[in-house]
């Protein structure tokens, strides 16, 4: 009886956010219903089969292609546009209670809590790397957290084997399956996560440690960016033509054709429904302003912010940088040093956001020109103005100034 009013509270507050104009009501629906069962992500998750994704950049993009391809055995409970901690998960499953099968995107930071609470039948892992570090851990004592909640748990792990921490955590589990997905961003991976000794990483994508042993799993599926396709356990290769851009999605999508068919759904199945899917949560949506055409990208952390350059448009496109330090992204923008800005030389670039003094040193330092701007609409009358015939706009924002760009123009999906 507390659990099913909790569940009916927190579904009311959430109701009540979203008619306020507050948010989508999923974090505020699961702090009521917290307080009323501490105990309720765990009761709303027994009698389910659960899969938890968890990643540094992309998880929320691979919940997306999970559950749309889980979508084949019927109604799927799922976070799929973001608020990834319990209080999420609770809303997430309070909003499905007749749905047998859930994928739920967790934050890394706490997937072992909800690994306790929830029991997953699968656990999805792609990448690791620096991340906020103002509130996470460092990265080497979260995989270890990783891999001691793995050790205790029966899920099956889908992990990929190309990065050295995702494979070390992964390796506790009792079962799990390999996917060669690679990892374009390798600066955080070049100690042994086991013995600290200093891996050898050629050639690419093996890797292993000298000292210790410990290496690369042998993989039973692969993503061949080359040639856009994914190569299944059996071997066979299989186009993907999906409807988002870069390696990173092709990866995105190998991992989850590769969960889909630990479910028993051949990627026959599942790749027509990851092929539908153009955007996630505004990610690579496009929208018109004035007559242009801008696209938004997500970009939180010097990994994600390589992969958003490896998919920008032709050169002559104008691109605009957006960077917050808000709570969500990490108050501390160190991490602008860690990214390669000199791949912009030559673009027409604009700098955006509450720490747009921060992202210009860094820019000038990397010998890249730059003009200032306070919003999306300004660049697009200013560059409209100066570059006749311009039709399109990259952006690049992380998380917060993201939002903020997304809401203006309507929470665009």
């Amino acid at each position: 009886m507390r659990a099913q009013l909790a569940a009916v509270l927190g579904k009311g507050a959430a109701t009540l956010s979203r008619a306020t104009g507050r948010g989508d009501g999923s974090v505020i629906g699961g702090r009521v219903a917290l307080k009323v069962e501490p105990e309720l992500l765990a009761k709303l998750a027994r009698g389910r089969r659960l899969t938890l994704v968890s990643a540094t950049n992309g998880k929320t993009t691979t919940t997306r292609l999970i559950a749309s391809a889980l979508r084949e055995l019927g109604e799927i409970a799922t976070n799929e546009h973001g608020a990834n901690m319990p209080t999420g998960h609770i809303t997430a499953l309070a909003n499905a209670p007749d749905a047998r099968n859930a994928v739920l995107e967790v934050d890394e930071k706490y997937l072992p809590q909800v690994l306790r609470d929830t029991s997953p039948a699968v656990v999805v892992l792609m990448n690791l790397s620096r991340d906020q570090m103002d509130r996470a851990s460092e990265i080497n004592l979260l995989a270890k957290k990783w891999r001691d909640a793995l050790r205790r748990s029966e899920a099956h792990v889908v992990a990929n084997a190309d990065d050295p921490l995702v494979a070390w955590a992964g390796l506790g589990a009792r079962h799990a399956t390999w996917v060669a997905a690679g990892q374009r961003w390798k600066e955080d991976s070049w100690c042994c996560p086991e013995c600290g000794g200093h891996l050898k990483r050629e050639p690419d994508p093996h890797w292993e440690c000298p000292e210790c042993g410990l290496s690369r799993p042998e993989t039973s599926w692969a993503v061949d960016n080359e040639n856009d396709t994914i190569i299944d356990s059996n071997g066979q290769p299989m186009r993907l033509e999906l409807g988002l851009p870069g390696d990173a999605n092709r990866a995105n999508a190998a991992v989850a054709v590769a969960t889909a068919a630990a479910y028993g759904i051949h990627p026959k199945q599942s790749l027509p429904r990851l092929r539908e899917i153009r955007s996630v949560a505004g990610r690579y949506t496009s929208v018109v302003t004035d007559g242009v055409e801008v696209r938004l990208l997500l970009a939180k952390n010097p990994a994600g912010w390589l992969e958003s350059f490896a998919v920008l448009s032709q050169p002559h496109v104008p691109v605009i940088l957006s960077v917050n330090a808000q709570i969500p992204d990490g108050k501390d923008t160190s991490w602008l040093w860690d990214v390669d800005y000199t791949v912009l030389r030559g673009r027409r670039v604009f700098v955006m956001g509450e720490r747009r003094t921060d992202l210009a040193l860094r820019l000038e330092t990397d010998g890249v020109p730059f003009q200032v701007a306070d919003t999306v609409a300004d660049v697009v009358s200013h560059v409209k103005a100066e570059q006749s015939g311009i039709t399109q706009i990259d952006v690049i924002a992380n998380y917060t100034a993201f939002q903020q760009i997304r809401a203006a123009y309507g929470r665009v999906q």
